[in-house]
C-alpha cells in the first residue's frame, strides 16, 4: 500500500446553526488518508461520521480548515466542478441503495457513465464487465425491484466503482443487511480494494466490517481518535 497521502485534512471544523445555538459537528480534525488504504470510521449516532463522509466526498463544505484531494483545495472548487469531481474521481455507496426502480440492474449500474458523456454501448459494455465483477453478471438484465437487499447492494457497488474512482466512499453499507449478506458486502469490498487499489473510507457502526479494514478511527464528540 502506497503511503502518499490522497486526502489530507487539516484542522477541519463543521458547524451548523440550530434554532438556539451553533452546534460544533468536527472539531480541529487532522486526518491523513494513503493511497490505496481501507479506513473504517466509527462512533456513536450524533457523532459526526456522516458529515465527516460528506465533507470528504464534496457534498458539503468545511466551517474552517483545509481539504485536499490529491493536493487539490477543495475549498477553491465551484459547485458544477465538484459535481465534476464526485462523477470522475469519487464513489458513493449509501446505506440505502437509492438505485432506478424503472431500470434494469445494467441501466442502473451504466448511469454515471452517461452522467459523464459517454456512449451507451460503452456505458452498458462497462457495466457489464463491472456486474461481472462483484458476481452479479447473471441478474444485469433484471429490474432491480426482484433483487434481494444483498444483490441491490451489489449493484449499488458496481455504480459506484464503474468509472475506476480514486476513492469510494461508503456510508453504512451493511446497515439494512442481515449478518450473512453484511459479511458478503464486506468481503467483497475488501477484494475490490485489493483488486482496483481505490481508496475505501467507510463510515460504519458494524464491528466486523470496521475490522476488515486496515485502519480503524472513532469520532467521538467531533474529534478523531485511533480506536
Amino acid at each position: 500500500m502506497s503511503k502518499e497521502a490522497i486526502y489530507r485534512l487539516i484542522a477541519v471544523d463543521k458547524e451548523f446553526e440550530g434554532p438556539s445555538e451553533t452546534v460544533k459537528v468536527l472539531k480541529n480534525v487532522d486526518l491523513n488518508i494513503a493511497q490505496g488504504e481501507s479506513l473504517a470510521i466509527l462512533g456513536s449516532s450524533g457523532s459526526g461520521k456522516t458529515t465527516l463522509l460528506h465533507l470528504l466526498g464534496t457534498l458539503d463544505t468545511a466551517t474552517s480548515g483545509k481539504i485536499f484531494l490529491d493536493d487539490v483545495d477543495l475549498s477553491t472548487l465551484g459547485g458544477r466542478q465538484r459535481a465534476r469531481l464526485r462523477n470522475r474521481d469519487i464513489g458513493f455507496v449509501f446505506q440505502f441503495h437509492h438505485l432506478l426502480p424503472e431500470f434494469t440492474t445494467l441501466e442502473n449500474v451504466a448511469m454515471p457513465a452517461f452522467i459523464a458523456g459517454k456512449g451507451r454501448s460503452e456505458g452498458i459494455r462497462m457495466a457489464a464487465e463491472t456486474l461481472e465483477m462483484v458476481g452479479l453478471g447473471h441478474r444485469a438484465q433484471h429490474k432491480v425491484t426482484t433483487l434481494s437487499g444483498g444483490e441491490r447492494q451489489r449493484a449499488a457497488i458496481a455504480r459506484a466503482i464503474l468509472l475506476k474512482p480514486s476513492v469510494l466512499l461508503a456510508d453504512e453499507p451493511t446497515g439494512n443487511l442481515d449478518e450473512e449478506n453484511g459479511s458478503r458486502i464486506g468481503e467483497l469490498l475488501v477484494a475490490l480494494n485489493e483488486e482496483l487499489g481505490m481508496t475505501f473510507v467507510v463510515v460504519t457502526h458494524n464491528p466486523a466490517l470496521a475490522g476488515m479494514m486496515h485502519r480503524r478511527l472513532e469520532l467521538r464528540s467531533g474529534e478523531l481518535y485511533a480506536h
